[in-house]
C-alpha cells in the first residue's frame, strides 16, 4: 500500500493530475491545447464531481487527467482513492492547484490495498508522486499500520489461530526492540486468567495471553489492548450461519491495536508501550462454558454468564484488570464488541465511550482533522443495573433492560475492571468494510488508530 506513493526522483514521466469542476473546467483545458479542448467538448466533459477523463495534451504528444472536484474541495472525504481503479498502471503527479493534497495522498494510498494472500495479484497500480513538503516517512508508518490490520483480519481463522496471532505479536515487538510473554493454556490459570482460560479452552487451539512491552520505561505509560478472539461461534449459545460468515473479523480489536503499536514503534513515540492480547478460540465441546456458569475473574469479581455469546468482554475483563493494575497514563482497548453499535452508528463509525471529557474532546477533534470517523457514546451509569445477578457480583450481559442499550452495557461491564486508570477509554469498533469504497475496500478494516496515532503523538512528542 505504502509503495503507491514515491517521490517525484523515482517516478518515470508522470502524468499531470487536474482538479476542475464545473467553474474551472474551461480554464484549466485552455491551458492544456486545442486537442485537449476537442477531446472534451466530444465526451461533454464539465468537471462534474468524482468524475475522470484522460485528455491529449501539447497537441496530442502527452496526456493529463481532469479529475472533477466540488468547489469546495474533494467531492467526498477519500475521493481521489476513486483514481486507482479508474487510471492505468503509470506514474501520476496532483498539479499544485489540487485541493487537499495530503488528504489525497492519504485516500489513494488506502485505495491501493490489496490483499492477495490467496490469488494472484491482479497486475500493477497507478503511483502517486509525493510533494517534497509532505511527510513521506510518516505517511508510510501509518499506511503500514493499517495495512498490518487489515492483513490480520483478512485472514481466516485456518491460517490465523490464537497461536498465530500470538506469533504476530511477537514478530512485531521483535522488530522493534520489544519484549514479553505468551501465557498459554493451563497456565492461565496459574497466572490470574481464569475468564481468558474459561472462554479457550473448547477449542483444540489452547488459549494465551500475549504482554508485550517497549520503549523507556521511565516514559508516559500507555497500554493497548485489543480482543482477539480469532473465531467465534457463539459457544453453546451458537451462532446462526449467517452470523458466522464474519466471524473471522472478530479478533479486529487485537487487529487495530497491532495496527497502532506499529505506528508508535516506528515512528519511536517517547512512551513505554504495552500492548496485551488475549488469544482464544470460541468453540464448542465438551469442556465449553454454559450459560449460568458463574466465572471468577482476575479482578476478584465472580461473573454470572447470560450468554457464551458475549465472550468477547470476558476475555477483555481480565486483560484490562492487568493493565489497571499498573496505572498506565493512559489505557485504550478496541473491540469488535456488540452488534448493537453497529444497529446505532452503522459500520463506519465506531462508538467511543470514557468518563474523561477532555480526552473525549480531543479524541473528537483529532477524529474528524484526521478523517477517521469516531462518535463518544455515554458510559450511562444508571444502565449499571441492567448487569445486575442474583447468584454473581455480576452478569456479563444486560438481563433486566429488555435487551436495550447492548453497546453501553457492555462498556459498563467492562468499565468495572478499571478503577485505578484515570484515562481510559474503550472503542467498539467493526473492523470491517462491506462495500467497496475510495479509501476503503471491501474487507478487514483499520478504525480509530490514525486518529489514536495522532492523539499519542501530540499528547506526548511534545
Amino acid at each position: 500500500m505504502r509503495h503507491s506513493l514515491i517521490r517525484k526522483s523515482e517516478a518515470l514521466n508522470p502524468t499531470p493530475i487536474y482538479a476542475v469542476n464545473e467553474a474551472s473546467v474551461d480554464s484549466v483545458v485552455d491551458q492544456l491545447g486545442s486537442a485537449a479542448g476537442n477531446w472534451v467538448a466530444r465526451h461533454k466533459y464539465k468537471g462534474e464531481p468524482g468524475r475522470m477523463l484522460v485528455v491529449p495534451a501539447a497537441e496530442g504528444s502527452e496526456v493529463a487527467v481532469l479529475y472533477g472536484t466540488d468547489e469546495e474541495g474533494l467531492s467526498s472525504t477519500f475521493a481521489s482513492g476513486s483514481l486507482v481503479t479508474a487510471l492505468p498502471s503509470g506514474d501520476y503527479i496532483f498539479e499544485t492547484s489540487f485541493p487537499d493534497i495530503e488528504l489525497g495522498l492519504l485516500g489513494f494510498a488506502l485505495s491501493s490495498y490489496r490483499f492477495n494472500r490467496y490469488r494472484k495479484s491482479g497486475g500493477d497500480l497507478p503511483r502517486l508522486v509525493v510533494p517534497d513538503d509532505v511527510d513521506l516517512e510518516r505517511l508510510c508508518t501509518v499506511l503500514d499500520g493499517v495495512e498490518l490490520a487489515r492483513d490480520l483480519i483478512n485472514t481466516p481463522a485456518n491460517d490465523l489461530g490464537p497461536e498465530e496471532l500470538a506469533t504476530a505479536i511477537t514478530k512485531l515487538f521483535e522488530e522493534h526492540g520489544g519484549k514479553g510473554e505468551v501465557i498459554v493454556g493451563e497456565a492461565l490459570l496459574e497466572r490470574g486468567f481464569p475468564m481468558v482460560h474459561a472462554v479457550g479452552r473448547a477449542s483444540a487451539n489452547a488459549p494465551r495471553l500475549a504482554d508485550f512491552s517497549w520503549g523507556d520505561e521511565k516514559a508516559p505509560k500507555v497500554t493497548l489492548v485489543g480482543k482477539g478472539v480469532i473465531f467465534d461461534t457463539g459457544g453453546l449459545d451458537i451462532k446462526p450461519a449467517s452470523a458466522m460468515t464474519l466471524m473471522k473479523k472478530d479478533m479486529g480489536g487485537a487487529a487495530n491495536v497491532l495496527g497502532l503499536a506499529s505506528m508508535i514503534m516506528a515512528a519511536k513515540l517517547p512512551v513505554r508501550l504495552r500492548v496485551i492480547v488475549p488469544c482464544v478460540e470460541n468453540a464448542i465441546s465438551g469442556t465449553a462454558f454454559r450459560p449460568g456458569d458463574v466465572l471468577p475473574s482476575r479482578k476478584g469479581l465472580t461473573v454470572e454468564i447470560g450468554n457464551t455469546d458475549a465472550e468477547g468482554r470476558l476475555v477483555l475483563a481480565d486483560a484490562l484488570a492487568l493493565a489497571d493494575e499498573e496505572t498506565p497514563d493512559l489505557l485504550i482497548d478496541m473491540a469488535t464488541l456488540t452488534g448493537a453499535a453497529r444497529v446505532a452508528l452503522g459500520p463506519d463509525l465506531p462508538p467511543f465511550y470514557t468518563e474523561d471529557d477532555e480526552l473525549a474532546e480531543e479524541i473528537a477533534l483529532l477524529s474528524e482533522a484526521s478523517a477517521d470517523p469516531l462518535w463518544r457514546l455515554p458510559l450511562w451509569q444508571p444502565y449499571m443495573k441492567y448487569l445486575d445477578s442474583k447468584i454473581a457480583d455480576i452478569n456479563h450481559i444486560n438481563t433486566s433492560g429488555v435487551g436495550f442499550a447492548g453497546s453501553i452495557t457492555a462498556a459498563l461491564f467492562l468499565s468495572r475492571f478499571v478503577e485505578n486508570t484515570a484515562a481510559w477509554v474503550h472503542f467498539d469498533i467493526y473492523g470491517w468494510t462491506p462495500i467497496d469504497k475510495p479509501g476503503k475496500p471491501s474487507g478487514g478494516e483499520a478504525q480509530g488508530i490514525r486518529c489514536l496515532f495522532d492523539l499519542i503523538t501530540e499528547k506526548y512528542s511534545s
